[in-house]
């Protein structure tokens, strides 16, 4: 029973965080202009995500969600562990989803911003989301179309880097997409 309890609590709390944030990130919503990130393009970023990632030495794995939370492209790198796929996608997933209602771009700034609620981190206790940096946009103008998040650095802000380097790989033809 406390369990239960427990859970109805978090996700109140959740909701009211949602209910308070939200009206000052109302421009940031999803557009529904009809236009998606090819698989292509989507593959493409994750792939300079990890490369970019293992110039420097980690071994990690990217994942590109699209608006309606679908996984298009993973890929692990090598020698990357178990646990990083999770993360990527979670990462990935949390901006594509929170970032359009809250404003950020990237999960660094969300959970920067959500921290300095009170109900904040029982966002954390929903479902697929995780409050820890690595998860950027990727946006055509004002418009999120995708996410990546990038798992296995040793550090929320150099698994971002990675991630900002897969998103500016394929940006200008991002932005030259038609519906």
């Amino acid at each position: 029973m406390k369990s239960k309890l427990h859970a109805l609590t978090g996700a109140l709390a959740a909701i009211a965080t949602l209910v308070l944030l939200a009206p000052a990130a109302a421009q940031a919503q999803v557009q529904l202009s009809g236009k998606t990130l090819p698989l292509a393009l989507a593959q493409e970023a994750a792939q300079e995500a990890i490369r970019s990632c293992e110039a420097s030495g980690y071994r990690v794995s990217a994942s590109v969600v699209d608006v309606a939370g679908v996984e298009r492209a993973f890929l692990r790198g090598d020698h990357s562990t178990i646990h990083t796929r999770e993360t990527a996608f979670k990462k990935a997933y949390t901006i594509v989803t929170l970032g359009p209602i809250f404003g950020p771009t990237t999960t660094g700034q969300l959970t920067e911003k959500v921290s300095k609620t009170p109900t904040g981190p029982a966002l954390s206790t929903v479902s697929n989301v995780i409050l820890l940096a690595g998860g950027v946009s990727i946006r055509s103008g004002d418009e999120t179309l995708a996410a990546i998040g990038v798992g296995g650095a040793p550090g929320g802000a150099l698994d971002e880097a990675c991630a900002q380097a897969g998103a500016a790989k394929i940006q200008e033809r991002v932005n030259a997409l038609r519906p």
